[in-house]
């Protein structure tokens, strides 16, 4: 399927791996110039010269936190506008509630919530002038679905769903959708930190607690990050145009819920 978006420019976070380099991967190949950003020059450097040798989409890199007013503005001053925005960051650790103090939650809502806004904020104006414009978040399933140890994340991504409900309904008249993806577990560096936090919290092993968690999954598998790109890509597509303010679960079924 041609996604009609090849030129089109893509702002993606988070995208030296994982499933921020997964929708970077996705995008170029659609063709898409994608500006890939993240805090570390070398792994970032690596995943753009990967994307590079498709020879489709162009890319560039940025390395910059997106947390901070200077991080941000070094991104826009290189490239100031695009068509597409993605948002991504790695979650902050699980852990017990009692332990985390006000900078702990400071610092969960920085990342999860408050630099998607700016980011978004920072963009959408140009996107809906130009009558075309896709804004994607990644989240978590945690969000729908919340787990035990998780709620610094699912705290502040949780706001960061309420805010984009409002403003989602106000900007596709002009060509903007706004949507989450909430990803499950998917074969990823941060699924197996959890997966290492949760066998010390248990005095397990790791395959311990990876056998478990796939004996009660539905597909007795993890995700594939490619899966969720693809996903990604598609929504930033000219066909999805009237899919807009959703939060779209990819977790394999493992929500049990019927909304």
């Amino acid at each position: 399927m041609d996604l009609g978006i090849a030129g089109k420019k893509a702002l993606v976070c988070g995208a030296s791996s994982g499933l921020g380099f997964a929708c970077a991967d996705a995008l170029v190949k659609d063709g898409v110039h994608v500006v890939i950003v993240a805090r570390t020059e070398g792994p970032l450097r690596e995943a753009a010269e990967r994307l590079a040798a498709y020879g489709a989409g162009k890319v560039d890199w940025v390395a910059a936190d997106v947390t901070t007013d200077e991080g941000r503005a070094r991104i826009f001053a290189a490239h100031p506008d695009f068509d597409i925005l993605v948002t991504n960051a790695g979650g902050p650790p699980p852990g017990d509630f009692r332990q985390w103090d006000k900078e702990t939650w400071h610092k969960a809502i920085d990342a999860n919530m408050l630099a998607p806004i700016e980011l978004i904020k920072a963009t959408v104006d140009g996107m809906m002038a130009r009558g075309f414009g896709r804004i994607i978040n990644l989240t978590s399933s945690a969000v729908k679905s919340p787990l035990d140890g998780l709620g610094l994340s699912t705290g502040a991504r949780s706001g960061l769903t309420g805010f984009v409900s409002g403003l989602a309904r106000t900007t596709v008249a002009r060509g903007v959708t706004i949507n989450n993806l909430l990803p499950g577990t998917f074969d990823t560096a941060r699924l197996e930190s959890n997966f290492a936090a949760q066998a010390k919290r248990e005095g397990k092993t790791v395959d311990e607690v990876r056998t478990a968690r796939l004996a009660k999954h539905p597909a007795h598998r993890i995700g594939q990050p490619s899966e969720l790109g693809h996903t990604c890509a598609y929504l930033c597509s000219v066909h999805a145009g009237y899919i807009n303010g959703q939060n779209i679960l990819l977790d394999g079924g493992s929500f049990t819920g019927v909304f």
